[in-house]
């Protein structure tokens, strides 16, 4: 079968010589350019000078690790999609990996089809976002305004850019504001995952949402848990007709 993204062009991180050497080997066969390097440091300077579709990176790196690594890519493109892979099983370590701005990850060891498919199924979802033909345009609710067409947040922290992954879940809710949305609803209908896997991953994204644009993260009035069921916005959104 014909990969339609083929020729995107993917940055792997991965010291492990077996692993990446297998994972360049099976991305080139897709159809992917890939470019391999073995250290975070060699990352960021590759970063710097090049431009990628799509980067999977690694948490335990020599010199700088993932976690560093995908904050400072952040701090560069806020659209590229970053799958994280990590040795680590503790909840506490993939939350820190998607807080650094990861937009998924996959534990150590997994199956060839699965980083595949995460694969393929990000960079749809980064090129479905930018064709869209209608767009929420700018938006402002409580003390946030969010352009969705560029990314650009301001709120009462500063500036800052969604990644592809948050805008997507936060369009969702505002655009079904009022009503509960499920995470499988969120899995199936935002970022097009099959809504049988592991769930906690959405509810890590929440987070990050409430970190940005909630008064109290701890205590949120817009985006609501509603127990058992799923998540609701609550905040009135004003449309920007500019």
């Amino acid at each position: 079968m014909e990969n339609e993204f083929e020729k995107s062009r993917v940055l792997l991180v991965e010291d492990e010589e077996s692993l990446g050497s297998g994972l360049e080997f099976n991305l080139n066969e897709e159809g992917y350019e890939v470019t391999w390097v073995k250290d975070g440091k060699s990352a960021i300077d590759i970063i710097r000078e090049q431009e990628f579709d799509l980067i999977i990176l690694d948490i335990m790196l020599p010199y700088i690790d993932g976690f560093e690594v995908a904050k400072q890519i952040r701090t560069k493109d806020a659209r590229i999609p970053i799958l994280m892979l990590t040795a680590r099983v503790r909840a506490e370590d993939r939350i820190h990996g998607l807080e650094s701005g990861a937009d998924d990850y996959l534990t150590k060891p997994f199956h060839l089809k699965e980083l595949l498919l995460r694969v393929e199924g990000m960079l749809r979802r980064k090129a479905w976002y930018f064709s869209q033909k209608q767009s929420l345009g700018e938006v402002s609710f409580g003390s946030n305004r969010v352009d969705f067409d560029t990314l650009l947040c301001t709120t009462r922290g500063g500036k800052f850019s969604l990644t592809i992954q948050e805008a997507l879940l936060l369009k969702y809710l505002i655009e079904n504001k009022g009503r509960i949305v499920t995470r499988q609803e969120i899995l199936e209908n935002v970022w097009k995952m099959n809504p049988d896997i592991e769930t906690r991953t959405i509810d890590n994204f929440i987070v990050r949402l409430r970190k940005y644009f909630e008064k109290d993260p701890h205590k949120p009035v817009i985006i609501k848990s509603v127990r058992g069921a799923g998540y609701i916005f609550k905040e009135p959104v004003i449309k920007d007709q500019g």
